[in-house]
Order: structure tokens, then sequence, then C-alpha cells
């Protein structure tokens, strides 16, 4: 998939999420994707699934 075809989808969820459910429902769709974006670009960098409890965890002294 382009990038443009990506950013008119999430352009039009963001959209049908203004519309139907209010403001609200557009921060909570916007900030999920944008979240999705971050794991995505991390996971496409060769970051793997089991570092993912690493980058939770507190450092111990």
């Amino acid at each position: 998939m382009s990038l443009a075809f990506q950013g008119m989808v999430a352009g039009m969820a963001l959209a049908f999420a203004g519309w139907f459910g209010g403001f609200g429902a557009f921060l909570l769709v916007a900030a999920l994707g944008a979240i999705g974006c971050a794991v995505g670009v991390w996971l496409e960098s060769g970051g793997g699934l089991d570092e993912v409890p690493v980058l939770f965890s507190r450092g111990r002294r």
C-alpha cells in the first residue's frame, strides 16, 4: 500500500469518528492510530516483540 493511500484511509477513519462519535472519539482514534504507527515503524526497523516488556520495565540498581 502506498503512503498516500494509507493517509487517505487514516483521514477517512478520523472523519467518520469525528462525525459519528464526536470530538472524544476523534481524539481516541487519532491517539490509537499514532501508537499503532509508532509500533509499526519500530517493528519494521528491527525491533522484536520479545523486547516489548523491556520497554516498560524499570531499571534496577
